[in-house]
């Protein structure tokens, strides 16, 4: 069992900035951010691994950084130049399934999410 709690959620204008951050009750291997705009599926945005390797959407290449803090046991997602379609829940997950990424529809631990609002 992994708990996940996300925080760091806030309105912000477009260009803006917000760090989110996920305490979990354990780092897993890898580990992962998702969003889900309203009337949206939920999407993948980063994984980020135990030593620090991320990976990134295209649409958030460039723009997002994701990060852990082992010690604390938290990640973090850094959104910079925030647009109005980076809005909507923000997740953090864990894979129940030993050392894989989370993937949107496999047996995942998810958060119960942050909201980001982007008003242009």
């Amino acid at each position: 069992q992994v708990q996940l709690v996300e925080s760091g959620g806030d309105s912000v204008p477009a260009g803006g900035s917000l760090r989110l951050s996920c305490a979990a009750s354990t780092i897993r291997q890898c580990m992962g951010w998702f969003r889900q705009a309203p009337g949206k599926e939920r999407e993948w945005v980063a994984h980020i691994r135990s030593d620090g390797r991320a990976t990134y959407a295209d649409a958030v290449k460039g723009r997002f950084t994701a990060s852990v803090d082992n010690a604390k046991k938290t990640l973090y997602l850094q959104l910079n130049s925030l647009r109005p379609e980076d809005g909507g829940m923000c997740y953090c997950a864990a894979s129940r399934i030993g050392i894989a990424c989370p993937t949107v529809g496999s047996q995942v631990y998810w958060g119960q999410g942050t909201q980001v609002t982007v008003s242009s």
